[in-house]
């Protein structure tokens, strides 16, 4: 940080200073309103904060309408606390001590973004800010040329400032920068000719050509990476994430070194392919029919909030009647009230309409009841039928998980019989070739054999039983989880709507009783 006389002491944004600079973007005959009011953060859309010697950024959260933040000419050494402003289009953090471009992911509606006169050194952390088209980072200490490649992704970029950086001391400075971001318009607040770009086109065509190759190919496996992950999570949605291949067998045999061991031998190593062939086809089998059961939730699901929404439809659409109905007759019968020239009869007909509003509320709960026995009995079909398949998938779950155990079992007696068999032919000399050293070792005696077979054989059962478990938990969890929501959002709309009806009939009944005391007073 830059030394700062004596008498000046560094700043952090706090409530003072932002109300104060808020204050001071009002005209002046509207400042004392506005400090008598008070300000409403949330819906400040700009805010100068140039020259306050702040050195900490904080106190940001509360800005979340902000679009235009100038925080320029400050002491300010790291970008932090802007996580909130993800509206924010346009940043001034020019003449700073910033060294680190960071703190910027949130922040994807950027435009215009000014880093003039800091300390950094390099460009980067700023692949979320896609939709950029002004970057000043001029006056810092960019040094390489080369970096210069990394503004290709901003593909809407059209003004950029880099002078007075040391890698515009290069003699190549301009072509390579026009040559690499072919759409700019502005390079260092000038305009970038025709002249100029054909030049750069011509030397570094090559060049670009090869970049343009390499950005293919990196894009085509950022799609490939990308395929596979929502395929991924599109499978754990189905609880049936990586059953589609080895992946749980060759978990069952991860860290089993006796196995490996073992798998030099000629009979074991056909014994285990087939093994493997065999349970990779089991869980493809329950990964297949996960699918299926998949896509009969997801149906339920989508019917039930369907037939929700039009039986809340047809109750709104009932109560909008009611209630335009009673308006309707609400306004002639209080034109009537003010014609009227008898007292007598005038507080009659008020007491008549406060006892229609009273119906009328009544009538507005009622159906609100009605609604609400509606939703619950449909919650509750919703709640059987999504019982019914879930128990429909765990019992698919558990059957094929029992042939998995059983292919286990299997394996498990195969193979101990052939060590047994082998461990015999070992004792009498009856072997037709040598062992591998690591085979002999296990095979020294029955009880060595057997209690390492045995070992390895109850670890990946216990791996089978927790798959099973960990499919079972997360459908359960599902299940219930889609059914609190559904309870818990027909509780939140019941609570709103009773508030909405006593809200509309206390207005009327205040209206009702304004009309009685103006009479009053007159």
């Amino acid at each position: 940080m830059s030394q700062l006389p004596n008498s000046i002491e560094p700043n952090v944004i706090d409530d003072e200073m932002v109300q104060k600079a808020i204050e001071g973007e009002y005209p002046e005959d509207l400042r004392e309103l506005a400090k008598i009011d008070g300000i409403n953060f949330k819906e400040v859309t700009e805010l100068h904060l140039s020259f306050r010697n702040i050195l900490h950024i904080d106190n940001m959260w509360q800005f979340e309408s902000l679009t235009k933040l100038q925080l320029d000419n400050n002491i300010i050494e790291k970008i932090e606390a802007l996580e909130t402003l993800v509206h924010l289009v346009w940043l001034d953090l020019s003449f700073n001590n910033i060294e680190v471009i960071e703190g910027l992911d949130t922040l994807v509606k950027l435009q215009d973004l000014s880093l003039y006169s800091n300390k950094i050194s390099k460009m980067e952390h700023m692949d979320t800010l896609q939709e950029l088209q002004v970057f000043s980072i001029g006056k810092n200490n960019l040094a390489v040329l080369e970096d210069v490649t990394y503004l290709r992704r901003f593909k809407h970029l059209r003004s950029l400032n880099l002078s007075g950086n040391p890698l515009c001391q290069d003699e190549k400075y301009q072509l390579f920068v026009v040559a690499h971001l072919p759409d700019l318009l502005y390079l260092d607040f000038k305009l970038v000719h025709d002249t100029t770009r054909e030049a750069a086109d011509f030397k570094y065509h090559d060049r670009i050509e090869e970049l343009k190759q390499e950005e293919a190919e990196a894009l085509a496996q950022l799609e490939e990476k990308q395929a596979k992950q929502k395929e991924l999570e599109y499978h754990q949605t189905a609880f049936v994430e990586y059953l589609n291949g080895s992946f749980l067998f060759d978990h069952l045999f991860a860290e089993d070194t006796e196995t490996a061991t073992l798998a030099d031998l000629p009979e074991v190593a056909e014994l285990l392919q087939a093994y493997r062939k065999e349970f990779v086809l089991v869980c493809k089998n329950l990964f297949n029919i996960g699918l299926k059961e998949y896509e009969k939730r997801e149906a339920e699901v989508s019917n039930f909030h369907g037939r929700l929404q039009k039986v809340l439809t047809a109750n709104q659409q009932e109560g909008k009647k009611i209630i335009l109905d009673f308006e309707n007759d609400s306004k002639r019968r209080l034109d009537e009230i003010d014609n009227t020239r008898n007292q007598d009869l005038v507080a009659s007909k008020r007491a008549e309409y406060k006892e229609e509003i009273l119906q009328l509320s009544e009538v507005l709960m009622t159906l609100e009841v009605q609604l609400t026995d509606q939703v619950e009995e449909l919650i509750t079909e919703f709640g059987e039928n999504l019982a019914a398949l879930v128990s429909t998938f765990i019992e698919n779950v558990k059957e094929f998980m029992i042939q998995c155990q059983d292919l286990e079992n299997q394996h498990h007696e195969k193979l101990l019989e052939i060590c047994i068999t082998m461990l015999e032919k070992s004792a009498r000399n009856e072997l037709e070739e040598d062992l591998p050293a690591g085979v002999r070792e296990l095979l020294e005696d029955k009880t060595t054999i057997v209690n390492t077979l045995n070992m390895s054989h109850s670890i990946r059962l216990r791996r089978i039983y927790k798959r099973d478990s960990d499919i079972r938990s997360s459908t359960y969890r599902w299940q219930g989880s889609v059914l609190k929501k559904a309870f818990q959002d027909e509780i939140d709309r019941n609570r709103d709507r009773v508030k909405e009806v006593v809200q509309y009939i206390d207005n009327l009944l205040e209206e009702l009783h304004t009309m009685e005391m103006l009479d009053l007073l007159e």
